[in-house]
């Protein structure tokens, strides 16, 4: 049991960490797309910013279009397992 205690609490720090620099990347991808400039060059690496197009399909307007039968025809389903985590908060006496 302490092994699986351990887990949750490693899952749950290693996420947290994830996280932060998550939020830390995105704000230096804001800052590099705020230079306007196509080539940064760094000391150890070279960012380049790249503009592409992608193409993705309406599913709103799909239902709206096609009959329910035929929207069950074309869906796919998936099994998807997910973790989540929440902290456990001590419980105060008063």
């Amino acid at each position: 049991m302490t092994n699986l205690i351990a887990l949750a609490d490693r899952y749950a720090d290693i996420k947290a960490e994830i996280e932060g620099l998550t939020r830390l990347l995105d704000e230096v991808k804001c800052e590099i797309k705020a230079a306007g400039r196509e080539e940064i060059v760094g000391t150890r690496a070279i960012v380049t910013l790249g503009l592409s197009e992608r193409n993705s399909l309406d599913t709103k307007l799909v239902r709206e279009l096609l009959t329910a039968e035929q929207v069950a025809a074309c869906t796919k389903t998936a099994l998807v397992e997910t973790i989540r985590v929440k902290a456990i908060v001590p419980v105060t006496t008063i």
